[in-house]
């Protein structure tokens, strides 16, 4: 029998778990309901990426004309939902700690990095700001402010060197936890599948378009099923962590 401490002990750390998975499971809810803002906005602007501005004057022009455009276009979006997957990894490393901590660990730090590295270089705020000191500046500040604006585009703009690093290690990181998960018994083999699947798709798409410009069209036709596939992965494993914080 379990001495009264060693069971408190026990009850404690499942609680732990318990508050983990549903606190992971909601942020994951919360990261779909933005996939899926994503994919509608996509499909409505007609995912054309050969169509975004250029320079920094056109950015600036499309944040005068539609600010929440011109924030979406340089990856707010896709930055938010990435912040709040955070807890839905950390419960997904945490359900793998025992069994596979070692690949959950390594899954979990790498995720880490790559969010880490796509905040950093995400410039979607800084260009909004600006823009704003682009209208209200006289000629001669005006080019210098042009000049920093294709700083940060070089450095921060979809399809450039600082976005790949953070969403190729990102998806990289979803890769090796779905293998993690396909080796685990704790989640279905379908549902590692899928993220295994769509990761490696929409790390394709980032390739192409960083890597290969001219077939930034075509590369969409390789994310849309990425996409889903992700979408549907993030369904099937919020499902399970809002299960398992139901089990003692």
């Amino acid at each position: 029998m379990l001495e009264p401490k060693e069971k408190n002990m026990g009850e404690i750390d499942s609680k732990c778990c318990n508050k983990i998975y549903i606190i992971g499971g909601i942020a994951a809810l919360v990261v779909l309901v933005g996939s899926l803002l994503d994919v509608f906005i996509g499909m409505s602007l007609g995912g054309d990426l050969t169509g975004l501005p250029s320079t920094a004057a056109g950015r600036f022009a499309q944040f005068k004309d539609n600010w929440l455009l011109g924030l979406y276009n340089l990856d707010l979006l896709n930055l938010i939902t990435t912040l709040i997957m955070v807890p839905a990894f950390f419960a997904l490393f945490w359900a793998h700690r025992k069994a596979n901590g070692a690949f959950s660990g390594l899954a979990m730090t790498i995720f880490i990095i790559g969010v880490s590295a796509f905040v950093t270089c995400n410039t979607a705020l800084p260009m909004y700001e600006l823009s704003l000191k682009y209208a209200a500046a006289d000629a001669g500040q005006q080019t210098v402010l042009l000049g920093a604006g294709e700083s940060m585009l070089a450095r921060g703009a979809h399809g450039s060197l600082g976005v790949f690093w953070g969403f190729s290690l990102i998806l990289f990181s979803e890769m090796i936890m779905s293998l993690v998960m396909f080796t685990g018994k704790l989640f279905s083999k379908t549902n590692a599948i899928f993220g295994f699947a769509g990761s490696s798709l929409m790390l394709l798409y980032v390739i192409l378009v960083t890597f290969v410009p001219a077939a930034k069209t075509a590369a969409m036709a390789v994310s849309a099923p990425g996409g889903i596939l992700l979408i549907v992965w993030i369904i099937m494993f919020t499902l399970r962590l809002f299960r398992l914080s139901r089990e003692k």
